[in-house]
């Protein structure tokens, strides 16, 4: 496991997130909460929640979970837990995806509670494929 932000006391803020992820992965950190707020306006309070040994990440939910943005040394990974109803929908348009989420989506464990996708975000075709896949999670509110 990848180093994580694990001072129970020190809640991450911009600045020390910035400098832990640093620019490529907080880039993608800024522009999929960008994505998440405009395209879900006032639908979602982000959480940021403390997981003991996992540490900091930042939850994503309604009534339930949408996602999780896990904050790492250098990286980003994002979190997605796809029910049953879900997973027919993502897997009708998993041919269409160009990253590395495809094969990581297939590989994912399926448990009683769904099936949890941590896409590791390393490029901008992942990024858009995390797009694609928080869409399927969730319809538009716009």
């Amino acid at each position: 496991m990848a180093e994580r932000m694990l001072d129970r006391d020190m809640q991450p803020d911009e600045s020390s997130l910035a400098g832990f992820l640093g620019k490529e992965s907080y880039d993608y950190w800024t522009r999929i909460v960008g994505f998440i707020d405009s395209t879900y306006p006032g639908i979602f309070a982000p959480e940021w929640l403390y997981g003991g040994k996992h540490g900091w990440n930042l939850r994503y939910k309604k009534s339930k979970s949408f996602c999780t943005l896990i904050p790492e040394r250098e990286r980003l990974l994002v979190q997605i837990v796809f029910g049953a109803e879900e997973r027919a929908k993502t897997e009708a348009i998993l041919p269409e995806l160009v990253s590395h989420a495809r094969e990581d989506y297939i590989s994912a464990t399926t448990y009683h509670d769904g099936k949890w996708l941590a896409l590791l975000v390393d490029g901008d075709d992942v990024l858009k494929d995390i797009e694609r896949l928080l869409v399927v999670k969730r319809k538009p509110k716009v």
